[in-house]
């Protein structure tokens, strides 16, 4: 059997240890089955079937995402579908001059610009946006640590924090050298899963802090590279599971009930991990479980999938 991506691989392994078969369907795009005692799962990495065509259709759609929590009386920055450059304008006034600038589908943080303030990174992001979809949404900006939390049947299981990408100076290379570098450590790391971005938004995220790409960077100085802590644009991440408070556990529950999806990753932007306070941006069908270890994500999806093999 061929060797998948970390985050299919991790599920495989478990399903194998339980005694659970699994049938490659194909590698390339993490397609597998696993089969105990008559009854078949279809999976792409931590989606399976048990999730419905409804709603993978709602969570590929951050509007109606959204749309449905807030109905349900769930925190949610406020949004708006981009029609025309005067309300988008507009909306950005709305928003107290900060936006985040989003394609309506899409994934791995592709194509979104946070903290958009001016008309001209407005144009600038809904440009990056339509590369990866003709929809665009604009969102409240909000401040507050990334929350990354995983629920699994309904239950919450880990929730990680995500740190925006940074590199240290050493006072010799350039702030983009010293990107290519760490870019180089997380292809090893990571399979090639994350890399640190080099656009327009890296230059305007050192700007704003008083460097440039090509500026050496001081020595031991810090400075954030990336305005996304997304792990695919190569943010870090610090599991933070026992330090949740008991709301915010209760609430990623309550949102997964909302919109009946079994096993999702939930994007939660919190003051602190520890308190009361959220809006809940994103719910992701096929939320990477690998990145969540050692928290037993495993091990409760595959309870899941087939119960009777628990221990």
């Amino acid at each position: 059997m061929s060797k998948m991506n970390m985050y299919a691989q991790l599920l495989i392994d478990e399903a194998l240890k339980r005694g659970i078969e699994v049938e490659e369907i194909d590698y390339r795009f993490n397609l597998f089955a696993l089969k105990y005692k008559g009854e078949t799962v279809h999976c792409r990495e931590s989606l399976t079937d048990k999730t419905s065509a409804y709603t993978m259709t709602v969570c590929a759609n951050k509007w109606l995402t959204l749309r449905f929590l807030r109905q349900a009386g769930i925190s949610v920055p406020d949004q708006a579908l981009w029609e025309s450059g005067e309300q988008g304008q507009n909306f950005l006034k709305q928003c107290d001059g900060r936006l985040v600038v989003k394609p309506l589908g899409g994934e791995q943080g592709l194509g979104i610009t946070v903290d958009v303030r001016s008309d001209d990174e407005l144009k600038l992001a809904l440009e990056e946006a339509s590369k990866y979809d003709s929809d665009i949404l604009l969102e409240q900006f909000v401040e507050g640590k990334d929350l990354r939390v995983i629920v699994i049947d309904y239950n919450f299981v880990a929730a990680i924090e995500r740190v925006p990408a940074a590199v240290t100076g050493d006072g010799k290379h350039t702030a983009e050298e010293l990107i290519a570098r760490r870019n180089k450590e997380l292809f090893r790391e990571t399979d090639g899963e994350s890399q640190i971005p080099v656009d327009a938004a890296t230059e305007t995220v050192l700007e704003d802090q008083g460097f440039s790409l090509q500026g050496v960077l001081p020595d031991g100085k810090q400075a954030r590279v990336c305005r996304l802590a997304n792990f695919h644009s190569g943010g870090t991440i610090v599991d933070v599971t026992d330090r949740v408070s008991p709301k915010l556990r209760s609430v990623s529950e309550q949102a997964a009930k909302v919109l009946n999806i079994p096993v999702t990753g939930l994007d939660l932007l919190v003051p602190d991990v520890s308190g009361d306070e959220y809006v809940i941006i994103e719910a992701n069908e096929r939320p990477g479980l690998a990145n969540h270890e050692p928290q037993p994500t495993a091990e409760r999806f595959i309870d899941f999938l087939f119960p009777e093999t628990a221990s």
